[in-house]
Protein backbone atom coordinates (compact mmCIF):
# COMPACT_ATOMS: atom_id res chain seq x y z
CA UNK A 1 0.00 0.00 0.00
CA UNK A 2 1.30 3.66 -0.91
CA UNK A 3 2.18 5.43 2.43
CA UNK A 4 0.21 8.50 1.16
CA UNK A 5 -2.85 6.11 1.11
CA UNK A 6 -2.27 5.10 4.21
CA UNK A 7 -2.16 8.28 5.77
CA UNK A 8 -5.25 9.54 4.44
CA UNK A 9 -7.33 6.67 5.97
CA UNK A 10 -5.29 7.89 9.30
CA UNK A 11 -6.26 11.30 8.40
CA UNK A 12 -10.21 10.38 7.96
CA UNK A 13 -10.53 8.03 10.75
CA UNK A 14 -9.18 10.46 12.73
CA UNK A 15 -11.35 13.60 11.83
CA UNK A 16 -14.04 11.01 12.37
CA UNK A 17 -13.23 10.66 16.47
CA UNK A 18 -13.34 13.75 16.37
CA UNK A 19 -16.30 14.44 14.99
CA UNK A 20 -17.89 11.94 17.54
CA UNK A 21 -16.32 13.27 20.65
CA UNK A 22 -17.38 16.90 20.16
CA UNK A 23 -21.61 15.20 19.04
CA UNK A 24 -21.21 13.63 22.28
CA UNK A 25 -19.94 16.67 24.39
CA UNK A 26 -22.56 18.90 22.62
CA UNK A 27 -25.34 16.17 23.69
CA UNK A 28 -24.39 15.71 27.58
CA UNK A 29 -23.57 19.56 27.62
CA UNK A 30 -27.28 20.27 26.82
CA UNK A 31 -29.74 20.40 29.90
CA UNK A 32 -32.45 18.11 30.83
CA UNK A 33 -35.68 19.07 31.58
CA UNK A 34 -36.42 17.19 35.19
CA UNK A 35 -39.98 18.58 35.64
CA UNK A 36 -43.22 19.90 33.69
CA UNK A 37 -44.56 22.86 34.41
CA UNK A 38 -48.32 24.66 34.29
CA UNK A 39 -49.26 28.04 33.80
CA UNK A 40 -52.44 30.01 35.89
CA UNK A 41 -55.56 30.63 33.70
CA UNK A 42 -58.36 32.86 33.95
CA UNK A 43 -61.39 31.07 34.81
CA UNK A 44 -64.88 31.27 35.96
CA UNK A 45 -65.11 29.20 39.70
CA UNK A 46 -68.00 27.67 41.45
CA UNK A 47 -68.11 26.47 44.91
CA UNK A 48 -70.95 24.31 44.77
CA UNK A 49 -71.85 20.86 47.39
CA UNK A 50 -73.86 17.96 46.16
CA UNK A 51 -76.46 16.24 48.34
CA UNK A 52 -77.76 13.18 48.39
CA UNK A 53 -81.75 12.31 49.16
CA UNK A 54 -85.21 11.84 48.28
CA UNK A 55 -88.31 13.46 47.03
CA UNK A 56 -91.40 13.40 49.10
CA UNK A 57 -94.71 14.85 50.01
CA UNK A 58 -94.41 17.58 52.51
CA UNK A 59 -97.23 16.06 54.63
CA UNK A 60 -98.30 12.58 54.77
CA UNK A 61 -101.48 11.57 56.55
CA UNK A 62 -102.17 7.96 57.89
CA UNK A 63 -105.91 6.78 57.73
CA UNK A 64 -106.30 4.56 60.82
CA UNK A 65 -109.63 2.84 62.29
CA UNK A 66 -111.55 3.67 65.41
CA UNK A 67 -112.30 0.58 66.10
CA UNK A 68 -110.89 -3.00 65.28
CA UNK A 69 -111.78 -6.01 63.35
CA UNK A 70 -110.92 -7.08 59.73
CA UNK A 71 -110.81 -5.81 56.33
CA UNK A 72 -113.93 -6.51 54.49
CA UNK A 73 -113.18 -4.20 51.20
CA UNK A 74 -111.00 -1.99 49.71
CA UNK A 75 -112.38 -0.21 47.67
CA UNK A 76 -110.05 2.27 45.93
CA UNK A 77 -106.50 1.75 44.63
CA UNK A 78 -103.54 3.64 45.33
CA UNK A 79 -102.66 6.32 43.03
CA UNK A 80 -106.28 7.61 42.62
CA UNK A 81 -107.03 11.19 43.76
CA UNK A 82 -109.55 11.50 46.66
CA UNK A 83 -111.48 13.99 48.37
CA UNK A 84 -111.63 14.36 52.47
CA UNK A 85 -114.74 11.80 53.10
CA UNK A 86 -114.64 9.65 50.18
CA UNK A 87 -114.78 5.69 50.81
CA UNK A 88 -111.62 3.89 51.12
CA UNK A 89 -112.51 0.76 52.44
CA UNK A 90 -115.11 -1.03 54.87
CA UNK A 91 -114.28 -3.10 58.09
CA UNK A 92 -115.44 -5.82 59.14
CA UNK A 93 -116.53 -5.58 63.26
CA UNK A 94 -115.28 -9.04 65.13
CA UNK A 95 -115.98 -7.85 68.61
CA UNK A 96 -114.36 -9.50 71.90
CA UNK A 97 -116.17 -12.30 73.52
CA UNK A 98 -114.83 -10.87 77.24
CA UNK A 99 -116.38 -7.06 76.15
CA UNK A 100 -119.07 -8.48 74.37
CA UNK A 101 -120.46 -10.49 77.72
CA UNK A 102 -119.64 -7.62 80.12
CA UNK A 103 -122.04 -5.17 77.66
CA UNK A 104 -124.36 -7.53 77.93
CA UNK A 105 -124.20 -8.05 81.59
CA UNK A 106 -124.40 -4.15 81.92
CA UNK A 107 -127.46 -4.22 79.89
CA UNK A 108 -129.31 -6.85 81.99
CA UNK A 109 -128.37 -4.91 85.36
CA UNK A 110 -129.59 -1.51 84.00
CA UNK A 111 -133.03 -3.17 83.25
CA UNK A 112 -133.18 -4.52 86.64
CA UNK A 113 -132.36 -1.42 88.24
CA UNK A 114 -135.12 0.28 85.45
CA UNK A 115 -137.28 -2.10 86.67
CA UNK A 116 -137.19 -1.58 90.53
CA UNK A 117 -137.19 2.29 89.59
CA UNK A 118 -140.56 1.95 87.82
CA UNK A 119 -142.12 0.13 90.71
CA UNK A 120 -141.19 3.06 93.05
CA UNK A 121 -142.23 5.32 90.48
CA UNK A 122 -145.41 3.82 89.80
CA UNK A 123 -146.56 3.24 94.03
CA UNK A 124 -145.59 6.75 94.38
CA UNK A 125 -147.05 8.59 91.69
CA UNK A 126 -150.27 7.63 93.38
CA UNK A 127 -149.71 8.79 96.62
CA UNK A 128 -148.84 11.60 95.13
CA UNK A 129 -151.66 12.36 93.24
CA UNK A 130 -153.96 11.88 96.75
CA UNK A 131 -151.96 14.21 98.60
CA UNK A 132 -149.95 11.83 100.81
CA UNK A 133 -146.37 12.63 99.94
CA UNK A 134 -144.95 15.71 98.99
CA UNK A 135 -144.03 17.24 95.66
CA UNK A 136 -140.05 17.06 96.07
CA UNK A 137 -140.48 13.50 97.47
CA UNK A 138 -141.87 12.23 94.27
CA UNK A 139 -139.46 14.71 91.99
CA UNK A 140 -136.44 12.70 93.81
CA UNK A 141 -138.04 9.34 92.76
CA UNK A 142 -139.21 10.62 89.32
CA UNK A 143 -135.11 11.79 88.63
CA UNK A 144 -133.92 8.26 90.17
CA UNK A 145 -136.25 6.65 87.25
CA UNK A 146 -135.72 8.51 84.58
CA UNK A 147 -131.50 8.23 85.41
CA UNK A 148 -132.07 3.91 85.48
CA UNK A 149 -134.16 4.62 81.96
CA UNK A 150 -131.04 7.04 80.26
CA UNK A 151 -128.47 4.01 81.53
CA UNK A 152 -130.28 1.11 80.30
CA UNK A 153 -130.19 3.15 76.54
CA UNK A 154 -126.26 3.50 76.98
CA UNK A 155 -126.27 0.20 78.08
CA UNK A 156 -127.52 -0.99 74.88
CA UNK A 157 -125.43 1.07 73.08
CA UNK A 158 -122.80 0.43 73.83
CA UNK A 159 -123.41 -3.38 73.56
CA UNK A 160 -124.49 -2.70 70.23
CA UNK A 161 -121.35 -0.66 69.30
CA UNK A 162 -119.41 -3.44 70.47
CA UNK A 163 -121.35 -6.03 68.87
CA UNK A 164 -121.43 -4.02 65.26
CA UNK A 165 -119.17 -1.35 65.12
CA UNK A 166 -122.19 1.16 65.60
CA UNK A 167 -124.78 2.37 67.78
CA UNK A 168 -127.63 3.20 65.33
CA UNK A 169 -128.31 -0.63 65.32
CA UNK A 170 -127.25 -1.48 61.61
CA UNK A 171 -128.48 -4.63 60.10
CA UNK A 172 -124.86 -5.32 58.50
CA UNK A 173 -121.75 -5.44 60.64
CA UNK A 174 -119.54 -3.00 59.11
CA UNK A 175 -118.18 0.29 59.55
CA UNK A 176 -116.34 2.78 56.74
CA UNK A 177 -112.92 4.21 56.92
CA UNK A 178 -112.78 7.45 54.96
CA UNK A 179 -110.50 9.97 53.40
CA UNK A 180 -109.60 12.91 56.12
CA UNK A 181 -107.90 14.93 53.32
CA UNK A 182 -107.50 15.69 49.52
CA UNK A 183 -104.51 13.66 48.17
CA UNK A 184 -103.49 10.90 46.46
CA UNK A 185 -103.02 7.63 47.76
CA UNK A 186 -99.30 6.99 47.91
CA UNK A 187 -99.83 3.70 49.50
CA UNK A 188 -102.67 0.78 51.09
CA UNK A 189 -100.86 -1.43 53.29
CA UNK A 190 -103.33 -3.91 53.95
CA UNK A 191 -105.41 -6.65 52.50
CA UNK A 192 -109.13 -7.66 52.60
CA UNK A 193 -109.30 -10.20 55.15
CA UNK A 194 -106.09 -8.50 57.07
CA UNK A 195 -107.19 -8.05 60.94
CA UNK A 196 -106.65 -4.13 61.99
CA UNK A 197 -106.47 -2.68 64.99
CA UNK A 198 -108.07 0.33 66.37
CA UNK A 199 -105.71 3.75 67.31
CA UNK A 200 -105.94 4.78 71.05
CA UNK A 201 -103.52 6.34 73.89
CA UNK A 202 -101.66 2.66 73.91
CA UNK A 203 -101.39 2.05 70.18
CA UNK A 204 -101.02 3.66 66.93
CA UNK A 205 -103.16 1.60 65.36
CA UNK A 206 -102.77 -0.25 61.63
CA UNK A 207 -102.33 2.05 58.74
CA UNK A 208 -105.41 1.53 56.45
CA UNK A 209 -104.27 4.40 53.74
CA UNK A 210 -101.40 6.95 53.13
CA UNK A 211 -102.64 10.06 51.57
CA UNK A 212 -100.40 13.27 50.60
CA UNK A 213 -100.62 16.23 48.45
CA UNK A 214 -98.74 15.61 45.25
CA UNK A 215 -98.51 19.56 44.73
CA UNK A 216 -96.51 20.21 47.63
CA UNK A 217 -92.90 18.36 47.21
CA UNK A 218 -89.65 18.58 49.14
CA UNK A 219 -86.39 17.58 48.91
CA UNK A 220 -84.98 15.48 51.93
CA UNK A 221 -80.94 14.63 52.50
CA UNK A 222 -78.33 15.07 53.99
CA UNK A 223 -75.18 16.81 54.82
CA UNK A 224 -71.79 16.04 56.42
CA UNK A 225 -70.80 18.49 59.33
CA UNK A 226 -67.58 19.62 57.49
CA UNK A 227 -69.95 21.84 55.00
CA UNK A 228 -73.59 22.51 56.92
CA UNK A 229 -71.63 25.55 58.75
CA UNK A 230 -72.02 26.97 54.94
CA UNK A 231 -75.57 26.50 54.83
CA UNK A 232 -78.32 29.26 55.70
CA UNK A 233 -82.03 29.11 55.33
CA UNK A 234 -83.12 30.18 51.81
CA UNK A 235 -80.45 29.20 49.93
CA UNK A 236 -81.53 28.26 46.33
CA UNK A 237 -81.24 24.37 45.20
CA UNK A 238 -80.95 22.44 41.78
CA UNK A 239 -82.62 19.54 42.15
CA UNK A 240 -81.51 16.53 39.96
CA UNK A 241 -83.55 13.53 39.70
CA UNK A 242 -82.82 9.75 39.15
CA UNK A 243 -85.30 9.02 36.86
CA UNK A 244 -86.08 12.53 35.16
CA UNK A 245 -82.20 12.89 33.85
CA UNK A 246 -82.88 15.19 31.11
CA UNK A 247 -84.85 17.65 34.37
CA UNK A 248 -83.84 20.30 36.54
CA UNK A 249 -86.08 21.38 39.40
CA UNK A 250 -85.85 24.89 41.54
CA UNK A 251 -86.18 24.47 45.23
CA UNK A 252 -85.32 26.96 47.89
CA UNK A 253 -83.80 25.53 51.62
CA UNK A 254 -86.24 26.10 54.40
CA UNK A 255 -84.79 23.68 57.09
CA UNK A 256 -81.45 22.74 58.63
CA UNK A 257 -81.43 20.52 61.49
CA UNK A 258 -80.36 21.55 64.77
CA UNK A 259 -79.17 18.34 65.84
CA UNK A 260 -76.76 15.88 63.80
CA UNK A 261 -77.19 12.10 63.81
CA UNK A 262 -73.74 10.31 63.61
CA UNK A 263 -73.73 7.22 60.70
CA UNK A 264 -70.74 5.20 59.82
CA UNK A 265 -68.86 7.56 62.39
CA UNK A 266 -69.78 10.51 60.54
CA UNK A 267 -72.02 13.62 61.58
CA UNK A 268 -74.92 14.22 59.12
CA UNK A 269 -77.55 16.63 59.12
CA UNK A 270 -81.12 16.46 57.60
CA UNK A 271 -82.13 19.02 55.31
CA UNK A 272 -85.22 20.05 53.54
CA UNK A 273 -85.86 22.44 50.25
CA UNK A 274 -89.41 23.38 48.86
CA UNK A 275 -89.86 21.86 45.26
CA UNK A 276 -91.17 24.50 42.50
CA UNK A 277 -93.49 22.60 40.78
CA UNK A 278 -95.61 24.01 37.85
CA UNK A 279 -98.42 22.73 35.84
CA UNK A 280 -96.13 21.77 33.03
CA UNK A 281 -93.70 20.06 35.81
CA UNK A 282 -93.19 16.22 35.08
CA UNK A 283 -95.26 14.30 37.12
CA UNK A 284 -92.86 13.40 40.37
CA UNK A 285 -93.84 10.43 42.46
CA UNK A 286 -92.92 10.08 45.76
CA UNK A 287 -89.74 8.76 46.64
CA UNK A 288 -87.43 9.00 43.95
CA UNK A 289 -83.98 9.28 44.56
CA UNK A 290 -82.27 12.97 43.76
CA UNK A 291 -79.26 15.07 43.93
CA UNK A 292 -79.32 18.71 45.24
CA UNK A 293 -76.60 21.06 44.00
CA UNK A 294 -76.05 24.13 46.31
CA UNK A 295 -73.86 26.99 45.18
CA UNK A 296 -71.65 28.07 48.19
CA UNK A 297 -69.66 30.75 46.37
CA UNK A 298 -69.13 31.98 42.74
CA UNK A 299 -65.96 33.79 41.06
CA UNK A 300 -66.05 35.33 37.58
CA UNK A 301 -63.06 35.27 35.32
CA UNK A 302 -60.25 34.71 38.38
CA UNK A 303 -56.80 33.68 38.18
CA UNK A 304 -56.69 29.91 39.07
CA UNK A 305 -54.42 27.23 39.41
CA UNK A 306 -55.00 23.44 39.28
CA UNK A 307 -55.25 22.35 43.16
CA UNK A 308 -52.83 19.86 42.62
CA UNK A 309 -49.99 22.08 41.94
CA UNK A 310 -50.15 22.99 45.55
CA UNK A 311 -47.39 22.42 48.57
CA UNK A 312 -48.11 23.30 52.03
CA UNK A 313 -44.96 24.54 54.58
CA UNK A 314 -44.69 21.44 56.85
CA UNK A 315 -44.59 24.27 59.56
CA UNK A 316 -47.36 26.69 59.04
CA UNK A 317 -49.47 24.60 56.50
CA UNK A 318 -49.56 27.75 54.51
CA UNK A 319 -50.03 27.07 50.78
CA UNK A 320 -47.20 27.88 47.88
CA UNK A 321 -45.69 27.01 44.31
CA UNK A 322 -42.56 27.31 42.83
CA UNK A 323 -41.70 29.04 40.02
CA UNK A 324 -39.29 28.89 37.45
CA UNK A 325 -36.93 31.09 37.19
CA UNK A 326 -34.42 30.35 34.95
CA UNK A 327 -33.96 26.96 33.09
CA UNK A 328 -34.53 23.94 35.59
CA UNK A 329 -34.39 26.33 38.50
CA UNK A 330 -37.18 26.87 40.43
CA UNK A 331 -37.98 29.80 43.02
CA UNK A 332 -40.87 29.52 45.86
CA UNK A 333 -44.16 31.92 46.05
CA UNK A 334 -46.42 31.78 48.84
CA UNK A 335 -49.90 32.39 48.04
CA UNK A 336 -53.16 33.51 49.03
CA UNK A 337 -55.88 31.53 47.74
CA UNK A 338 -59.53 31.88 47.06
CA UNK A 339 -62.45 30.11 46.12
CA UNK A 340 -61.96 26.37 45.17
CA UNK A 341 -64.26 24.09 43.49
CA UNK A 342 -61.95 20.90 44.50
CA UNK A 343 -60.01 21.19 41.06
CA UNK A 344 -58.93 24.60 40.30
CA UNK A 345 -58.28 27.24 43.42
CA UNK A 346 -58.64 31.00 42.88
CA UNK A 347 -55.51 33.00 43.29
CA UNK A 348 -55.71 36.37 44.98
CA UNK A 349 -52.02 37.05 45.04
CA UNK A 350 -48.65 35.70 45.07
CA UNK A 351 -48.29 35.09 41.27
CA UNK A 352 -48.60 36.16 37.89
CA UNK A 353 -50.66 34.96 34.91
CA UNK A 354 -47.66 34.04 32.97
CA UNK A 355 -45.59 32.34 35.88
CA UNK A 356 -44.55 28.73 35.16
CA UNK A 357 -45.29 26.38 37.77
CA UNK A 358 -43.73 23.29 38.45
CA UNK A 359 -45.37 20.36 38.78
CA UNK A 360 -44.52 18.28 41.46
CA UNK A 361 -44.00 14.77 39.69
CA UNK A 362 -40.50 14.47 38.71
CA UNK A 363 -39.67 13.18 34.50
CA UNK A 364 -38.37 9.90 34.23
CA UNK A 365 -35.61 9.49 31.98
CA UNK A 366 -36.24 8.02 28.25
CA UNK A 367 -34.33 5.17 27.73
CA UNK A 368 -33.47 3.90 24.33
CA UNK A 369 -34.12 -0.07 24.12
Amino acid sequence: MNKYVKYAIIGVAVVGILMATVYFLKQNSTPVELYKTETAARKDIVNRVIVTGKVIPEDEINIKPQISGIIDKIILEEGVRVNAGDLIAVIKVVPNEQSLNQAAGRVNTARLALGNAKIEYDRNKALFDKGVISSQEFNNLKLTYDQAEQELKNAQADYQIIQKGSAGGSASANTNIRATVAGTILEIPVKEGDQVIQSNNFNDGTTIATIADMSKMIFEGEVDEAEVGKLKVGMPLEISLGALDQQKFEAKLKFIAPKGVEEEGAVQFKIEGDLALTDTTSYVRAGYSANASIVLDEKKDVLTIKEALLQFDKDTEKPYVEVEVSENKFERKDLELGVSDGIDVEIVSGIEEDAKIKVWNKLEKKTEE
